[in-house]
């Protein structure tokens, strides 16, 4: 079986995403218990949005930050292009050429995020694990993939897809964050 015939396929996709969200669910839960609300109060939040969804409202992003727009535009190439590599065929041209544009997207996702302290009135918040963690597991992806080790390389890759863009990604959709504002608010 070559390289190119390697596919993750619709089924582990479904998979794999399942598990982001319920890893997320967990640490959204997590994160409300330490802040004192039980899961009810959390929950309520997500339950209250029964027949109000609406056009996103682009307003909220365009008066943010350069550097909030900045990583909502590399986080947003990163989770399309992901999207894209998971689903297609492994070891192509393609592959490879859309896999280092994610590469920078990611990069450029995580450093930006260090320039955003709004979860935490002005410092660092658990969240910024996740941008760290990115600096860190990029690296090694790609040292994988120079090194032909497609199994490492797809497992580092896939964990920074679920970490770096799933589960970070969902707590900005948290009642009260920019991005609920944006497609919730």
């Amino acid at each position: 079986m070559s390289d190119a015939s390697l596919s993750i396929g619709p089924r582990r996709f479904l998979r794999t995403l399942l598990i982001g969200v319920a890893v997320t669910v967990a640490l959204i839960l997590a994160v409300g218990a330490a802040q004192g609300r039980g899961p009810a109060p959390v929950l309520a939040g997500f339950l209250h949005l029964k027949g109000h969804l609406h056009a996103p409202d682009l307003g909220p992003l365009a008066a943010a930050s350069v550097q909030i727009k900045v990583h909502v535009a590399a986080v947003s190439t990163a989770l399309a292009i992901g999207i894209v590599l998971m689903l297609g065929l492994k070891g192509t041209t393609v592959h490879r050429t859309l896999g280092w544009i994610w590469v920078v997207a990611m990069a450029t996702a995580a450093i930006s995020s260090l320039f955003i302290h709004r979860a935490n009135a002005g410092s660092f918040s658990f969240l910024h694990l996740f941008a760290g963690w990115t600096l860190i597991a990029l690296p090694m992806g790609v040292f994988a993939a120079r090194k032909h080790n497609v199994r490492l390389h797809g497992r580092t890759m896939t964990g920074l897809f679920v970490g770096g863009l799933l589960i970070a990604g969902a707590f900005a959709f948290m009642p009260g964050r920019l991005m609920w504002q944006v497609v919730f608010g």
